[in-house]
């Protein structure tokens, strides 16, 4: 199975490609006033406004370095079983890996404030760990995000 990996501050993260859509450079963003501080802005992809969100602010609470390989992966994300665009802003993108889902376990390492933690494997000598993109958004934060939103066609 395909995976991109990046980085979130010096930890290595993997995100099934079967999520994303696109991979952009990072961009100017519209700031959406009283959002969590996790909330990048709003991006203008062909003319159609797409929440972004800064997985570095959101796993640690600092936003994610503007490095020369930061990007803003486009993802499909399933609120409220309606198919809706997001934006990540990830550091340091290093490419897609094939890496048997067989081989990843579970870290042992659970918090309520970062349930997309996925399960890790140990690759090139060091940890990478999965994200879940459906468990990135609380409730609240998807009502934020997606109010009167198109549905993505799938």
């Amino acid at each position: 199975m395909q995976f991109l990996v990046f980085h979130l501050g010096k930890d290595r993260y993997g995100l099934s490609t079967r999520h994303v859509t696109r991979v952009l450079p990072l961009m100017e963003l519209k700031q959406i006033p009283g959002a969590p501080g996790y909330v990048a802005g709003l991006m203008n992809f062909h003319g159609d406004p797409i929440p972004v969100i800064d997985i570095c602010a959101l796993a640690s609470g600092a936003p994610c370095t503007p490095h020369f390989d930061t990007r803003i992966l486009l993802v499909d994300y399933c609120a409220e079983e309606v198919w809706h665009m997001l934006g990540l802003i990830v550091e340091r993108v290093a490419g897609i890996r094939n890496i048997d889902p067989e081989i990843f376990f579970e870290s042992g390492i659970h918090t309520s404030d970062t349930p997309f933690l996925g399960k890790v494997v140990s690759d090139e000598g060091a940890i990478l760990q999965l994200i879940n993109v459906e468990h990135l958004l609380t409730a609240d934060a998807r009502a934020i995000l997606f109010q009167n939103r198109r549905e993505v066609a799938r």
